[in-house]
Formats: structure tokens, sequence, C-alpha cells
């Protein structure tokens, strides 16, 4: 009789198929994964919508007795769609001419069988992009996985070439990896980026790059993929650099570049030896060329003589020759309005701007400035590399700032700065208040602006256009520190800080609070001061630059009292009492969490109170005082919902997850645990995912669920290090030894309390070097070693005994349990 089962199955995902027939099979995902062979974190995935690999679908299929009509829907279901490949490189010029010799010669190079390097090098404007971009084109079926383009800006005006940590950081968004799982440091993003592309035949296209420094972290690690590398200078120091130096336009080319730029018709007439003097005088550089082309187009009456002209002229006004010359003369031919436009879209400090900040550095709406943009691009004056993203060639960007210097008052330009940094900071505080809401209260007001960007309304889009635009934003803090703006470097900095640091962004967060505190210390501003000392705190405490934290927080609460200003006080009195419970002082940690809730509580400052309460739910478990922790978690958490603030949710969820886990209630722990990580993830907080994933690891542990805790405990070590979190770095060492030693590997639990007591002993806290003797005593007492378990727990007890404490924070090392370990039967005898 054939199965009828799956008429109620509709066209539901992978994830709703399996809990139906898991639940129809009257088991628990950790029933079903004992079935399967699988993890109980894998069913959970899978069960969450997660892609499963054929094997894991066959053993599902068979751990759930699915019909075979079941398991042909299930796996369709479970087929994800094919990612759309990167296609980054730009349109190939119309107008690109000659070349022929350059480009069979980057063509015989392009092997995919190999890693390929190929530099161009050659002076401004002589066609280095538009040669890239045609080779690119010619090649790229060979190279069909993944077409990366990236401007490294390394001859911009600003002098600040794109360092390759953010490079990396807008390529590894392009291919796919979420911003939260972008490590922090320049080295593991070009280990991920280079492990993305392992195996890969990518076309990868780095124009505009200054320096071999800048373009190695970019390069793959393995055969199969092509670089071509544009630059000024031949970058010598590459390995595998296949290097090619372009020369000036043949003549010849030159002059059917300008035919072809002009239209035929327009220059039929015109005697070939005009035309070569012409484009002579553009230097024979495609960019003067294009230049110069637009506008005789733009001057139908003009003969080519009459061009000639006005070129002549421009190049003795400017001092140079082509490029220069012929930028001048289309400069001067511009309306009255376009110059201005032309001169204030120079100052933009970014790599590229948007219809909206070009109205506000224009003062106007945005449909004028977008028409005054259209107008530039026809004159080639302008580039629109994607759509809506507007740039100047980096020799028209030096040509604009330098009219902007000569020909635009100082009061117009500093009125212009002033409406573009009113701009951004406008368009940061709104995308901050839709993906932060319940931080509200910490943030600046700030005045409206008269173009906002258009954020998006929905939270975590609101967070991704943070995301993309942190560059500009974070140009932006240093043009006004530059110009003489410290209201927007401090506001800024003080709106942007959640995001930064929430992101696991540490080295962002920490420049962009020393410029603001170099900027308040300048001009006297003791109250921006106050607030960068108080977020540099905090940025340090998330480093485990604890001794640092504590000193820019001391500073902080200092100029806080003096002044007045509580909400700075109550920020200091937390991270003090943070720092405090991180070395185990008890009795100093008590104090200042307890002061800091206090003046949160009578101000209604709800972000400190709840983070008070965390803090004291900790230090009331380091004391053993596990109801009053409870008790603490439990407050926390509702405060937390009932404010909508989900980072503090997720936060007391994890210590509510360790009082069940002290308890003896594992499930009840896990269950607290997967609940902090999905809020975490959700709202893209990478600490708060960290720490819910090492409690649940710790969960798994308890319940002998070794492979599931091994998988969980790896992930958070690679995030901790990712992120450069060393106090959950040393948690997740310190799980896997303890994890070893249940499992049977005594000598590989060694390695992991050896790792984290190094871990412990840099950030100098007592309590975890405590924790990590105890769990290289307990490995060396299953190895037989009783002599080495009796000197690491006699380190452990005299630092516990120093602190006054009667256990750690994890609760698995007691005082009381040492000394019955010294005493036990097994060391007896040593």
């Amino acid at each position: 009789m054939a199965d009828h089962r799956t008429s109620d199955v509709g066209s539901q995902d992978t994830g709703q198929l399996l809990r139906k027939w898991r639940e129809r099979a009257l088991l628990t995902q950790e029933q079903l994964a004992a079935r399967a062979g699988l993890s109980v974190r894998s069913i959970r995935r899978f069960e969450r919508g997660g892609a499963a690999q054929s094997t894991s679908i066959r053993l599902l299929a068979e751990a759930l007795g699915l019909s075979p009509d079941e398991r042909a829907i299930l796996v369709a279901a479970n087929r994800e769609p094919v990612p759309d490949r990167l296609r980054q490189l730009p349109g190939p010029s119309p107008l690109f001419t000659g070349r022929e010799p350059e480009l069979a010669d980057l063509d015989r190079a392009a092997d995919p069988s190999r890693l390929v390097i190929a530099t161009i090098a050659g002076m401004p404007g002589v066609g280095k992009t538009a040669l890239a971009v045609q080779a690119a084109h010619r090649v790229a079926s060979r190279y069909p996985d993944e077409q990366i383009y990236l401007d490294l800006h390394g001859y911009d005006r600003a002098g600040r070439p794109v360092e390759p940590g953010d490079a990396l950081d807008r390529v590894l968004r392009s291919l796919g990896v979420p911003p939260e799982q972008i490590p922090a440091e320049p080295d593991d993003r070009a280990a991920l980026y280079r492990s993305r592309l392992a195996g890969h035949r990518a076309l990868i296209l780095l124009d505009n790059a200054a320096t071999e420094e800048q373009v190695t972290p970019l390069l793959p690690g393995t055969a199969g993929s092509l670089v071509l590398v544009t630059s000024r200078r031949l970058l010598t120091g590459l390995d595998h650099t296949h290097a090619l130096s372009l020369d000036l336009l043949p003549l010849p080319d030159a002059v059917t570049l300008f035919t072809l730029a002009a239209g035929e018709e327009r220059v039929r007439t015109e005697p070939p030896a005009r035309l070569a003097e012409l484009v002579e005088l553009c230097g024979r550089l495609p960019l003067a060329v294009r230049i110069a082309a637009a506008r005789l187009t733009a001057r139908p009456s003009w003969p080519v003589a009459r061009l000639i002209d006005r070129l002549r002229r421009s190049e003795l006004e400017a001092g140079e020759r082509s490029v220069t010359a012929a930028i001048d003369l289309s400069y001067r031919q511009l309306s009255a309005e376009q110059q201005r436009a032309y001169r204030l879209l120079g100052l933009h400090p970014g790599a590229d701007l948007t219809a909206h900040a070009a109205a506000a550095l224009l003062g106007t709406s945005r449909l004028q400035a977008e028409r005054l943009i259209d107008q530039l691009l026809d004159t080639h004056l302008l580039q629109e590399p994607a759509p809506g993203r507007f740039r100047f060639h980096d020799l028209v960007r030096t040509h604009s700032t330098a009219r902007a210097d000569a020909d635009e008052p100082e009061p117009d330009r500093r009125a212009a700065l002033t409406r573009l940094f009113d701009h951004y900071r406008h368009s940061a505080a709104v995308a901050m208040d839709t993906a932060y809401p319940y931080e509200r209260a910490r943030r600046p007001d700030v005045p409206p602006s008269g173009e906002p960007a258009p954020v998006p309304t929905d939270p975590a889009a609101a967070a991704a256009w943070l995301d993309s635009e942190l560059p500009t934003v974070l140009a932006v803090v240093r043009q006004a520190a530059d110009h003489g703006s410290p209201g927007h470097v401090h506001h800024l900095a003080a709106i942007l800080h959640v995001h930064v640091v929430g992101r696991g962004r540490y080295a962002t967060a920490e420049a962009l609070h020393e410029q603001a505190l170099a900027v308040a210390r300048a001009t006297g501003d003791r109250a921006a001061e106050q607030r960068a000392l108080a977020d540099l705190g905090r940025t340090h405490l998330k480093q485990g630059r604890n001794e640092e934290a504590a000193d820019r927080y001391s500073l902080a609460l200092a100029l806080a009292r003096d002044t007045g200003h509580v909400a700075v006080e109550m920020d200091a009195l937390l991270g003090l009492g943070q720092f405090h419970l991180l070395r185990g002082r008890g009795a100093q940690a008590a104090e200042h969490l307890s002061h800091a809730r206090r003046l949160a509580h009578d101000t209604g400052h709800h972000i400190t109170e709840l983070n008070a309460l965390i803090a004291l739910g900790w230090l009331h478990r380091q004391l053993g005082d596990y109801e009053q922790a409870f008790e603490a978690f439990g407050q926390a958490r509702k405060l937390a919902h009932d404010t909508g603030n989900s980072s503090s949710e997720a936060d007391a969820l994890a210590g509510l997850g360790w009082q069940y886990r002290q308890q003896d209630r594992p499930g009840d722990a896990i269950a607290c645990f997967e609940r902090a990580h999905r809020i975490a993830h959700g709202i893209g907080s990478r600490h708060g995912e960290l720490n819910a994933m090492i409690g649940l690891a710790a969960a798994q542990r308890v319940l002998g669920l070794h492979d599931q805790a091994g998988e969980t405990y790896r992930a958070a070590l690679a995030l901790a290090r990712e992120i450069g979190n060393r106090n959950l770095e040393f948690e997740a060492l310190q799980g896997m030894g303890r994890l070893h030693l249940a499992a049977g590997r005594p000598d590989q639990a060694l390695d992991c309390h050896r790792d984290a007591l190094e871990v412990a002993t840099g950030l100098q806290q007592a309590a975890d070097q405590a924790n990590a003797h105890d769990g290289l005593a307990h490995a060396f007492a299953v190895l037989g070693r009783r002599e080495d378990a009796r000197r690491h727990w006699r380190q452990a007890l005299a630092m516990l005994t120093e602190l006054g404490a009667e256990n750690t924070t994890d609760g698995e090392v007691t005082t009381a349990g040492i000394r019955a370990n010294l005493g036990a039967d097994r060391l007896a005898g040593s």
C-alpha cells in the first residue's frame, strides 16, 4: 500500500518539515540527534532552516523513518538556491581604444592553473584602470567563480589609502560573510578571505594601489586566481608578479580615441595634423583626451582649432600640460552653478558620495543635486562606479579641491562642510535610534539636517546601513576634527559607540574615542572629555585591557563628580565595578556596582541599572550567594524585556542559565543559553552570542554531551579570538580543558589549561588563574603526577584565600573542594 503521509507538509521549508516529523515520531532534539548520530546543535540548526549535507539528510530520514516520498520532499526542501556569484567588475568603456599589445600580454599571463598577479603601472590619467577592466572582461570566462573589484584609493587627496583591514571587511561582506562574523584583526580577516577563495577561480581587480603592503593581504593563497593591480608605481615587491608598464597612447590610437569620443561626424573635415596637435596638447593621455572631446561636444559651434587655442591658454595658466589643462578648460566652461557644485563636491572626505550627501554640501534639494551631478557626469568630470554612488578620478579631485581653495570663499567652504557634518550626524542618529532604541537615553540629542539620508526603518536593515556607511562616517569624524568642528566629533563618537563596540570592532571604537578625547582636551571641553574617557574604558574592558580601562574610568569618574555629570558617573562606577569583579575584589566591586545601580534607579537610567544588576548577579555568584544572584539576573531580565533592551536581556538570560546549571537543572540552563544566543544573534551582538555559547557549552559538558560541547567550545574560542575578547577566550579554553578531562583526554586538558592560565595571567585576574590552576591539578592527578597536582591546587587555594573568595565565578572551583582534593587518598602518598 502506498504511503500517503506527505499530504500535510505542503511547501514548508526544511526546518518546519524536520520539526513536524520529529514531533510525529515523539522524539526530542536530543533523541533525534542520538538516533541519527548527529550533534544536537546540528539538529537545532537544521530546524531553524539551515541547510544540511546529503549525508545528514540520509541519516535524518533513516532516524525519522521517512517514506520515499517524504525523503524526496526533504531533499528538495534542503536544496539551497545557488547564490548570485560576485560580479563586481565595472563595465568596459565603449571608448576603449588601442592597447592591443598590452591586452595580448595580459591575455597570455592569465592562467587558471596557477596564481597570477599582474601589475599595471603608469602615470596618472594614462588609462591603467580602463586597460585592467578591458583585460578582465576578456579573460573573465576563465575565472567563473568570483569577480571582485576594489578601489584602494592609493593616491586620493586626503592621503589616506584604504587600509587592508577595511578593504577586507568590504570584500568579505560582498562574499556573503555576515558583519558579526568578520574578525576584528586584519590578519584574521585576511585568513578568512583566503579560506573563502581557496580552490576558487577568482578574478580580482585591485585599482589604485599605493604599496605592496596594501595589496599583499588581499591576495588569494591558492592557485587558480588572477589578480590585476593598477598603481602609479611598479610594485616589484609582490611575488608571482607579471609586470606591465603603461606608456602614453600611440599617436594614431590617441586620435582614434578623440574621434570616437567627439563623434566621427564632428571631426570628419578636420585635417589629421590638427587632430594630432590636439591630442599632443592632451599629452596623449586618455583621461585628458576624453575630457577635451566632451568639451568639443558641448560646444557644437566650435571647430577643433578653437579647442586647441583654449587648451593652449589653459596650459599656460595652469603651468603644466595634458590632464590639468583639459580639466581646467572643462571647469572654466561650466556654468557658475556647475562650477560651485564641482568645487564643493570635492570637499567630501569619503571614497564616494550619494545625492543626499551632495545636497547637504550644496545646500540644496536632492533633486537639484542630482541634476548638477548628471551635468558633471556628462562632462566626464564625475564618475558613477555604482548606481547612486559618485566619485571623482583622483586627478580631478585634486583639481576640484585646488579650485575650491582658490575660488570658493573660506566661509562658504566651512558652511558646506558644516552642512555635510550635520547630514551624517543626523543620519547616524536616526539609524542608531532605529537599530538600538533601548540605548537612546545615552546618546546626545542632535538637530535635524536639511537633507537626511533615507535610513531603513527596520532595525536589522538600519544596522546594516551603519555598517556600510561606517567608513565614510569615520572619515567625516576625522575631517570634522581637522576643520575645527568639535561638536560633530563628540556627537558622532557618542552616537556610534554602542554599534561599533557591539559589533566587536574594538580597534575602530578605540580610534574613534581617542580622536574625540584629543579634540575635547584641545578645546577644554570637560564634558566631552569625560564621555570619551568612559567610552574608552568600556572599549578597553571588552579588549581585556583591564588596567587601561580602570585608568580611563577613574579619570572619567573624577571629572564627572567634579562637574556633576551623573550619566558619566554611573557609567564609570559600573565600569570600575566590573573591573574589580574581574579582579576578584568582591568588596570594591559591590561598592561601585551598588552605587551605580542606586544612581541609575533614582534617575530612571534603565540601561545602567540593567548592566549593574547583571554585574551584581555575577558578583553574588562569585561570593557564593546563589539566591541573590538568581534574583539579580531575574530582575535584570524583566527590566530588559519591559524596556525592549534585547542586548541586556540576552546577558541576563545567560546569567540565569549559569544559575540553573548551578542548581543542577541543565535542561533549563540550555534553554536559557539558547534563547540568549538567538536574541544576541538577531541583533548582531557578537559579545552576547559568545557569552551564551560559553554557557551552552558548559551545560552540554555537564550533561555528558561531549561532542556537542566540543563543537560549541571550538566555535566560541574562534569567535573570542576573532573579536579580541580575552576574557571569554579564557572561558572557552578553560571549558575545553574540563571537557577533555571528562572525555578521558588529560594530555589535551593540560594544553588547554596551560593556555587558559597564560591568558588569565596576562589579564592579571587572580580568580581566573585559580580556576586554571585547579584544571591543571585535576589533569595532573589523572596522569598520576601527584606532586604537580598538589602544587597547582596549593596555588589555586592561595589565590582564592588572598581574594577572600570561597569559589570562582563559574562555581566549579571552591576552597572546600580544593582542600578535599589535597587531602584525598590519591594524593596521600605525595
